[in-house]
This record gives structure tokens, sequence and C-alpha cells, in this order.
């Protein structure tokens, strides 16, 4: 089922993302940035599980719209920490790329939905 593809490329993403903080100098004052992009990354996540137990159609779509804003949002500040030297471009692509896959899932799944509203 694609929700469970979903759920488990997020979650893993979130754990990518955490661990990519870890790796991060945070005395350089981007104790704000990794706050930021940890908090987006693991909302997708967050907003998948909820939706698969959401009160109605309409509920699910909402909560799956939310995880996809925190998506795109995840992407902002993953070019945010490249474009400040706080990662290199190898590991900005990798991560960039998954959370793609993830954003591209999100969108089949809304569309998807909302066709079968």
């Amino acid at each position: 089922m694609k929700e469970s593809e979903l759920r488990t490329r997020s979650r893993k993403f979130a754990i990518d993302v955490i661990e990519m903080c870890d790796n991060i100098d945070s005395r350089k004052g981007r104790g704000v940035l990794i706050n930021q992009i940890t908090k987006s990354a693991t909302s997708i996540g967050a907003n998948i599980y909820e939706a698969n137990y959401g009160a109605s159609k309409a509920d699910f779509i909402n909560k799956m719209q939310i995880a996809l804003k925190e998506c795109v949002e995840t992407e902002y500040w993953i070019d945010i920490l490249f474009g400040v030297s706080c990662i290199d471009e190898k590991t900005k692509d990798s991560i960039l790329q998954d959370c793609g896959v993830i954003h591209r899932m999100l969108v089949k799944s809304i569309t998807t939905a909302k066709k079968n509203n």
C-alpha cells in the first residue's frame, strides 16, 4: 500500500535529517536552523501518520496537505543550511532527493484522495 511506503520513507527521512543535524556545529549560531529543519522534517511523518486516522476523507486530505507544506519548508531549510555552509553539496543533494520523492508521493496521494472524495 502506498501510504505504508510513504510512512516508511517519511520516518527514515526524519531520522536522516536528525542525524545530519547531529553533525552540524551548533556553536556557530546554527542552533535555530537545526531546530527549524528538525521540526519541519519530523512533522512530515507525524502528519502522514495522523492522516491515516483522520475522522473523514477531508481530514485525511488536510493532514496530507499539511505534510506537503512541511515537506516544502524542509526543502527550504536544506537550501539555507547549504547556503551557510553547514552541509556540503553531496549531503544537500541526497537529502533533497529523498525529500523530493516524499514530496511527489504526497502530491499523488492528495490528488488521488481528492478524486475519490
